[in-house]
């Protein structure tokens, strides 16, 4: 049987990939895998921040990689340097800060190896609450706001044309990044979130027709992910937030067998084929 911490880290690990996979099908057909590691850097700032000002640490991060979202879109308006030049600069520099001023907190004692790459096994069952509490908020705004989103993928020019507000939800979706990143953080980790949300997805890609397909594919190869990865460190006594990543990579490589393409059908229904 079982021990009681194993059985909490899959349940929140599995929640959790049934969140990841619609919003990592729009990191990949949008191609933000970069604003997506940006801001998951950014969460090491909003620890940080929470140590310093005494806030819950989920709170902490959010804060954090919204702050980085608005400070990417002030400084796009600008057009003083490329969008990459700014993922970059603001990547690297959040993450810098925030160890900085974690080395200055001396009265504060972190686990900097956990923070960076996750501890799954330590997931109470108020973490669970908050993963699939925080999911349901976001698969309900994603499901909400799937037309917008995919139109303004397509075409953002013809999205704004059909009034579909496609600022309006770029600004959600940013919102659902940091909501995520916050409570992925003590799952994965900071420096492997962006990958279980993208080695999924780009997994699925794979065998899906329709848009559809491939979110719901992206969160059940996640979700198998989480159990292969979360079984193989029980086994090989590895890190549980790395062999949730490689398993995922894994199945990603299985899917570029030659066979694996055939399962994919060539078209869809309504036909709308994948972006």
């Amino acid at each position: 049987m079982l021990d009681d911490f194993f059985s909490r880290a899959l349940v929140a690990g599995i929640g959790l990939a049934l969140t990841t996979g619609p919003l990592g099908c729009l990191i990949v057909w949008r191609r933000m895998a970069y604003f997506g590691d940006t801001m998951a850097h950014s969460a090491l700032l909003g620890v940080a921040l929470a140590f310093l000002f005494e806030i819950n640490l989920t709170v902490g991060v959010f804060i954090a990689a919204m702050f980085v979202s608005m400070a990417l879109l002030a400084l796009q308006r600008r057009g003083a340097l490329s969008t990459d030049a700014l993922l970059g600069i603001l990547s690297h520099a959040t993450l810098a800060i925030g160890l900085v001023m974690v080395a200055f907190m001396t009265w504060v004692r972190v686990d900097l190896m956990g923070f960076l790459f996750g501890d799954i096994l330590a997931v109470s069952r108020l973490d669970i609450a908050l993963i699939y509490g925080g999911g349901a908020l976001v698969l309900g705004l994603v499901a909400w706001l799937w037309r917008p989103l995919l139109a303004a993928t397509v075409n953002e020019e013809l999205a704004r044309a059909e009034g579909m507000a496609p600022e309006r939800s770029r600004f959600v979706f940013m919102l659902m990044m940091a909501l995520v990143i916050a409570i992925a953080m003590k799952i994965v980790g900071i420096l492997l979130i962006t990958a279980l949300m993208i080695i999924p997805a780009a997994a699925a890609r794979r065998f899906a027709s329709t848009p559809e397909q491939m979110a719901v594919m992206a969160s059940l190869i996640g979700a198998l992910a989480v159990i292969a990865g979360l079984f193989g460190s029980l086994e090989f006594d590895t890190p549980s937030g790395p062999s949730i990543v490689v398993a995922a990579l894994a199945l990603f490589l299985l899917s570029l067998l030659p066979y694996a393409g055939l399962l994919k059908r060539g078209g869809s229904a309504n036909g709308r084929p994948v972006p």
